[in-house]
């Protein structure tokens, strides 16, 4: 069965010659001997598939009776334990972890938020939230509710029901009718009817975005970007305007967001992590590629300018390589 988290833009593949058991004990080794490590970790845990990790960890656990996240946790430290945890994780179980932190504690980081939920497919959504209740017994729908308010709570409970058409037929008499719905919803109206936004935002298939954002513009005269934002506001607009960068290009948005985390005083590093890892095995190669067009720099040398040792290692053998 094909995983709805590999596409084949990633910079992370299938490793050949895979031997679980023989991985699970050369990690053991590194692991258990004086002093980790670290380059053993690296070799294995970034040159193996998701997939490949998850079988690794099984294999780690039958041998030693112990996690290999645990492991990693209590061995190592800072960033550096964070990636490798993010590794050996199953990405549904990434992403609930994710938004659980971004929920936790005092301020909900609604950034997080809006950068998981606007790109992730129905699919995968769908996984996160059957993750998010076996790892912590209470639903997504929930914790969101209880943390968020207003239209942008509405739009996050939609998308976390993961009810998005994922049909790649595009029905043009539909993206006319939409763009009018969306233009008397805003523009035209004295007020604005933010259902409509959600409705159509949250719902339609990115193709049929796609279109609908055309005849938007054939009617209004203007982008839907710019209706956004001169209609709507707080993290209800942030929100809506991720999903449209994320309808007219997925990489570029993410290589906005790797570029955020890696400029200015200092590194964001659960960003950074959080993108790499994420991505590594789906669209990766197209990041590097909107990274180097829009910054003028290789996403490469951006990060390991800002990262070092092992952590920054690791996140280059991630990037796979220079562009």
């Amino acid at each position: 069965m094909a995983s709805v988290w590999v596409g084949n833009r990633g910079t992370i593949r299938d490793y050949s010659g895979f031997n679980a058991s023989r991985d699970a004990e050369a990690i053991r080794k590194a692991i258990r001997g004086i002093g980790t490590d670290e380059k053993t970790l690296i070799d294995i845990l970034t040159e193996r598939a998701n997939a490949q990790r998850q079988l690794i960890a099984r294999e780690y656990r039958a041998a030693s009776g112990k996690d290999l996240k645990d492991d990693l946790k209590s061995d190592l430290s800072g960033n550096l334990e964070r990636v490798m945890v993010a590794l050996v994780m199953p990405p549904a179980v990434f992403d609930a972890k994710q938004l659980k932190k971004s929920m936790k504690g005092t301020g909900t980081d609604e950034r997080t938020l809006i950068e998981i939920l606007a790109s992730r497919n129905s699919k995968q959504m769908k996984e996160i939230s059957q993750a998010y209740y076996t790892v912590y017994k209470k639903s997504l729908g929930d914790d969101l509710s209880s943390e968020t308010s207003g239209d942008f709570r509405k739009a996050l409970l939609t998308l976390a029901d993961g009810r998005r058409e994922e049909s790649l037929k595009v029905d043009e008499q539909l993206a006319k009718k939409d763009a009018q719905i969306l233009y008397n919803a805003g523009e035209k109206k004295w007020g604005t009817d933010e259902d409509k936004f959600t409705e159509i935002l949250c719902f339609r298939s990115l193709p049929q975005l796609k279109i609908t954002f055309d005849e938007y513009r054939n009617i209004s005269k203007k982008s839907i970007e710019d209706s956004i934002q001169g209609e709507l506001s707080g993290h209800f607009e942030d929100l809506l305007l991720a999903i449209v960068k994320c309808v007219t290009n997925t990489p570029a948005f993410f290589a906005e967001r790797l570029h955020k985390s890696l400029k200015g005083a200092g590194t964001d590093e659960f960003m950074l992590n959080r993108i790499m890892v994420s991505r590594s095995e789906i669209d990766l190669l197209d990041i590097r590629a909107e990274y180097k067009k829009n910054y003028g720099c290789s996403l490469y040398s951006a990060v390991k300018s800002d990262t070092s040792g092992d952590y920054g290692s690791t996140l280059l053998r991630i990037c796979g390589g220079d562009d």
